[in-house]
């Protein structure tokens, strides 16, 4: 993916969450989390990219 596809997809899911809304925002979250580690199809690489989100959160606190 190029850094011009990424953006236009973060934008995308930036987008799509303020038309969901605050409140539905960590529901869609959820759900395209569940989506995109279904077709990654790979559990190790899944969990590697939690661990990394995690690592990613405590260190912005």
């Amino acid at each position: 993916m190029t850094d011009s596809e990424l953006d236009a997809v973060y934008t995308r899911l930036c987008k799509t969450m303020t038309n969901l809304g605050e409140a539905n925002a960590p529901l869609f979250l959820a759900r395209f989390a569940l989506l995109a580690v279904q077709r990654i199809g790979d559990a190790q690489a899944a969990l590697n990219l939690i661990e990394a989100a995690q690592e990613d959160m405590q260190a912005t606190q």
